[in-house]
């Protein structure tokens, strides 16, 4: 099975980053992904990276993915998603996840 890499970047007013320098959440397996995060110097912007082995779903991972920063006003960060035929439901929860671990979040 070939895997497709997509490349993202948003940007958005007044971003904040994570408190951790990284944080990782998940496991890549079937129905699931993991995430990493990485605290860097972006000039404000987060940069994603996907690898997925599904493919025809770009927009669909770009408005996850757009809305994920926004709603957390995200910045200066960057994320690695590999990806196992998750579905967006669970994409936008490991992300969320993710931010738990780093401190950004508290957990619930």
């Amino acid at each position: 099975m070939a895997l497709q890499t997509l490349y993202y970047e948003f940007k958005v007013a007044d971003p904040k980053s994570i408190p951790a320098e990284w944080g990782h959440y998940g496991v890549t397996g079937s129905g699931d992904l993991e995430v990493l995060f990485e605290r860097q110097n972006l000039n404000g912007s987060v940069k994603v990276k996907v690898v997925t082995p599904v493919k025809g779903f770009e927009k669909v991972w770009e408005k996850v993915l757009e809305r994920f920063v926004k709603e957390f006003s995200l910045g200066d960060l960057s994320i690695e998603i590999n990806d196992d035929n998750a579905t967006p439901v669970v994409v936008y929860m490991r992300l969320r996840q993710g931010l738990v671990e780093t401190g950004f979040l508290k957990g619930e």
